[in-house]
């Protein structure tokens, strides 16, 4: 069994989409996932997969959602080894240390055209930075990302994939889950 990491889209957020951490978890057992444990309402769930690709994991998520929830919800899924290499790749290694300055968007794909981010004034948004690495945009805001305005401007970018971010010490608590079994 591989560990893989789905990461919920938009759940708990308003009214509308309320998905309760004992209902993502009973969702997940039904799918025939195994040791599940979801990690905060925001849409974090680890467990063990037989080894279905990651892609095909989130659309048979999605689509019971969808079923046995009656609203919509985008899910990325990485593979504990996926996630392992996101942590590794942190292009902001010193900001591990303050890590509510530290968050990674992850992307349902790579982006086809990542002129919009190439074409932004990355002086003009400082101290705040951000780097694309394969599926996730790490970015590093000193200010934190409520006062952004960096933030603001990529998570609202139109780059043809979905998009949920989480803070540094979500994922590594998250790679953390997926290594304790």
């Amino acid at each position: 069994m591989t560990r893989q990491i789905a990461l919920l889209r938009g759940i708990n957020v308003g009214r509308d989409k309320r998905f309760p951490m004992a209902r993502q978890r009973e969702l997940m057992q039904a799918l025939g996932y195994q040791d599940v444990t979801v990690y905060l309402q925001s849409g974090n769930v680890v467990f063990a997969d037989p080894g279905t690709p990651p892609e095909r994991t989130a659309r048979a998520i999605e689509d019971r959602i969808a079923a046995d929830m009656g609203f919509p919800v985008p899910v990325m899924v990485r593979t504990r080894d996926e996630l392992a290499a996101v942590v590794t790749a942190n292009p902001y290694p010193a900001a591990a240390a303050e890590p509510k300055t530290l968050h990674v968007a992850f992307l349902s794909d790579v982006p086809a055209d990542t002129a919009p981010l190439d074409a932004l004034d990355r002086a003009g948004y400082a101290p705040d930075d951000f780097r694309l690495i394969g599926r996730e945009i790490y970015l590093h805001c000193p200010n934190g990302l409520g006062r952004s305005k960096l933030a603001e401007k990529i998570l609202g970018m139109r780059l043809g994939v979905t998009v949920t971010a989480r803070n540094w010490n979500t994922v590594t608590r998250l790679l953390a889950l997926a290594d304790a079994v």
